[in-house]
C-alpha cells in the first residue's frame, strides 16, 4: 500500500493597504512619521503593508476621511493585488467607517481598532485582558449599527480579535451590561491593587515611562536583574512589572509600565486607569527616550502630555536618553542651505545641550550595549536616596 504523504498549505500573511492624510496642522513629514507608525504597528498586529495612501484636505471628510477619487484609487489598487483590508491613521467616526466599507467592499480598521487588536493580542493576565475587553466593547457600541450590518461577513483576522461575532450579535442592552460588569470587576481589582501599594508604602518608588519600544523593559532587567519581557515590536508589556531592587543596601520599588503612542485612544486611557496608577503614585519618573529615531523629540511631547493628562505632569522626571549605540549622524554639506534635521546633529551636541539644562537632569546609555550603566545606576541611587533621606530625616545610615 502506497503511503499517502501530507502537504500542508502554507498561510500567506495577512495584507493591508494605509491610508492618511496631510493637513495644515498635518504636514507632510509629519504624515509621514505616523504613517511609519501605523505601518509598524501594522506589522506588530501579523500584517504586511503592501502600500501607503495619502490625500491633501484641508481637513478630514466628515462622511468619508478622503475624497471620493481617493477611495476610487485605493479600492482599484486592492481590487488589483487582492489586499482584504485598509487601515485608516485616525480614529473614524461610526459613519465614515460604515461609508468606506460600502464603497470600498472591504474590511475597513482605523488606528483604535488596530491598537486594541494589538493590546488584545498582547494581553497576558486575567486584569490586562478585562482592560482590553473593556475598552473593545466602549469602541464597539457607538458602531453597532456597522456591525450589524455586516454580520454575514463572519470575518476574522487583524481587528476581529476579543468580543467575537457572538457579543457583536447582541443588543446594545446586553453589550451595555456586559460593559458595567467589566467596569465592576476592575473595580474588585482596583481596590485590591490599592491594597498592594499602601503595603509597600514605606519604599520609595521609581516608575519607568516613555513611549512605546524606547527600551524600557531592557532597563528594567538590567537594573533589577530581573526577566521582564522585550521585544522591538510596539506594546511589548501591558502588564505593569513591579521588582524590589536594592542598591548598597538600599531598597526601592521599580516598575516598568504600558509605552505611550500618539493618538492613544481613550478608551484604553479609561480601561488602564489602574496601571497608570502606578506611574501616578511613584516618587521618581524614568522617562526612557530612543534617541536613535529620527523623531525622538515628538515622541517626548507625547509623553509628557499624556503624563500631565494622568496627573503625573509635576513628578520629578530623570531623563534616560537611550540606544545611543543605533544613533546616527549624517554630517550636511557646506552648500546645503536647507533647515538642520535630528539626523545632522551630531550626538556630543544633543548630550551638551541637555546635559546643560539644570532642571532636566540626563544621561545617555545603550541598554544593549550596557554603555554608562553604572552611571545610571549612580544617579538612581542619589535619587532614591534623597527622597528616603526627605521622608525619613533620621535615617542616617543612607548616607
Amino acid at each position: 500500500m502506497t503511503e499517502k504523504k501530507s502537504t500542508a498549505t502554507a498561510v500567506a500573511p495577512e495584507a493591508a493597504v494605509l491610508v492618511g492624510i496631510i493637513t495644515e496642522k498635518q504636514n507632510e513629514r509629519l504624515s509621514r512619521e505616523y504613517l511609519d507608525e501605523l505601518a509598524f504597528l501594522t506589522e506588530t498586529a501579523g500584517v504586511t503593508t503592501q502600500k501607503i495612501f495619502t490625500q491633501k484636505l484641508s481637513s478630514a471628510h466628515p462622511k468619508t476621511y478622503i475624497g471620493a477619487g481617493k477611495i476610487l484609487e485605493v479600492k482599484a489598487y486592492a481590487d488589483e493585488h487582492d489586499v482584504n483590508t485598509v487601515i485608516f491613521d485616525d480614529e473614524l467616526s461610526p459613519s465614515q467607517l460604515f461609508n468606506l466599507e460600502k464603497q470600498l467592499e472591504r474590511k475597513v480598521l482605523d488606528r483604535t481598532s488596530l491598537i486594541l487588536d494589538i493590546f488584545a493580542m498582547r494581553a497576558r493576565t486575567a486584569y490586562a485582558k478585562t482592560q482590553v475587553e473593556l475598552a473593545q466593547y466602549q469602541y464597539l457600541l457607538p458602531r453597532l449599527k456597522r456591525m450589524w450590518t455586516h454580520l454575514e461577513r463572519q470575518r476574522g483576522g487583524i481587528g476581529m480579535r476579543g468580543p467575537g461575532e457572538s457579543q457583536i450579535e447582541t443588543d446594545r442592552r446586553i453589550i451595555l451590561d456586559r460593559i458595567s460588569r467589566l467596569k465592576a470587576q476592575l473595580k474588585k481589582i482596583d481596590r485590591q491593587m490599592v491594597s498592594q501599594r499602601s503595603n509597600r508604602s514605606g519604599l520609595v518608588r521609581v516608575a519607568l515611562v516613555g513611549y512605546t519600544n524606547v527600551g524600557k523593559s531592557t532597563i528594567m532587567n538590567l537594573l533589577s536583574k530581573s526577566d521582564v519581557f522585550a521585544e522591538h515590536k510596539l506594546f511589548a508589556t501591558l502588564d505593569t512589572t513591579v521588582r524590589k531592587v536594592v542598591f548598597d543596601n538600599l531598597p526601592f520599588l521599580l516598575s516598568d509600565t504600558v509605552g505611550f503612542i500618539r493618538k492613544l485612544p481613550t478608551q484604553l486611557v479609561e480601561s488602564f486607569k489602574s496601571t497608570l496608577d502606578e506611574v501616578r503614585e511613584a516618587d521618581i519618573l524614568m522617562h526612557v527616550v530612543d534617541i536613535s529615531h529620527s523623531n525622538f523629540e515628538d515622541q517626548m511631547r507625547v509623553v509628557q502630555q499624556t503624563l500631565t493628562d494622568i496627573g503625573a505632569g509635576e513628578k520629578p522626571v530623570y531623563l534616560v536618553f537611550n540606544k545611543i549605540d543605533a544613533y546616527t549622524f549624517v554630517e550636511k554639506d557646506a552648500d546645503d542651505l536647507t533647515p538642520r534635521t535630528d539626523k545632522n546633529i551630531p550626538l556630543e551636541e544633543y548630550m551638551g545641550s541637555w546635559m546643560a539644562k539644570k532642571n532636566a537632569p540626563c544621561i545617555f546609555i545603550s541598554a544593549v550595549n550596557k554603555t554608562n550603566i553604572d552611571k545610571l545606576r549612580r544617579d538612581v541611587y542619589r535619587m532614591v536616596a534623597e527622597v528616603q533621606a526627605g521622608r525619613y530625616p533620621f535615617d542616617n545610615f543612607l548616607w
